[in-house]
């Protein structure tokens, strides 16, 4: 057995680009990747309006710390749905796909703490906000190892992760109704549930509505974009 082909049946078995299904592909093309056919466009349309809106909620971002916390979050975001679209939308050899796998799966680590950056720095104490920033960050950095190291780790095991670095910021929501409103604290709530839907999606492969179009993939980018924009509006209402 080669090295080859056992990685070519772990990215069978394991690759977010693996096909949904197989009817209707004959017999000789099921050895090629079939893909939704909307697998990675959600995430190709969004890059350029992230990458626009960022830009526009840095600059207008009232103090320096703003404006700073406001680029990482846009950076993040950034890096969140430009490698998720060149990574579902390629058709990659085993080698890039591998490594396209592991940074997609390592920007979600990032996506939370950018989020968390500019909610920390605008709407926290002195203290309670260092320490976050910090815990946050080392988290993200020790999840980012994880996915690295360990690309082919169930579902199961890692989307959990994500989920629960997500909800630590359940322990300061009292800090971001005070400081920034009501409307702030729903919009944050309301893209942590998104996310966490998403991610249960993505982990249980349900609801798959449309295997060949639109699949639970999409479904899962779909909430990802719809709790973005909610963590944006939160963070421009407080930023600017």
């Amino acid at each position: 057995m080669t090295a080859t082909s056992g990685a070519s049946r772990e990215a069978v078995h394991h690759d977010d680009n693996a096909p949904s299904e197989t009817s209707g592909v004959l017999p000789q093309d099921l050895s090629k990747p079939v893909k939704p056919r909307l697998r990675g466009w959600l995430h190709a349309g969004m890059f350029p309006a992230v990458l626009i809106s960022g830009v526009f909620l840095t600059a207008l971002a009232d103090t320096d710390p703003g404006r700073i916390a406001c680029a990482v979050f846009t950076l993040t975001a950034c890096l969140l749905f430009g490698v998720s679209a060149l990574y579902h939308r390629g058709n990659w050899g085993p080698r890039a796909n591998a490594v396209l796998r592991r940074l997609d799966h390592a920007n979600i680590f990032l996506i939370i703490a950018g989020t968390y950056t500019p909610l920390t720095i605008l709407l926290l104490p002195d203290g309670t906000r260092e320490t976050l920033l910090w815990a946050i960050w080392a988290a993200a950095l020790i999840g980012i190892a994880f996915r690295v190291f360990w690309v082919g780790a169930p579902r199961w095991l890692y989307t959990p992760c994500y989920i629960a670095m997500g909800w630590a910021a359940v322990f300061f929501l009292p800090d971001f109704l005070r400081e920034g409103g009501i409307a702030v604290l729903l919009l944050v709530i309301a893209g942590g549930l998104l996310y966490s839907a998403g991610g249960v999606i993505y982990a249980l492969q349900r609801p798959n509505p449309s295997p060949r179009f639109f699949g639970f993939h999409e479904v899962f980018h779909s909430l990802t974009l719809a709790a973005f924009v909610a963590h944006y509006i939160g963070i421009s209402l407080v930023a600017i």
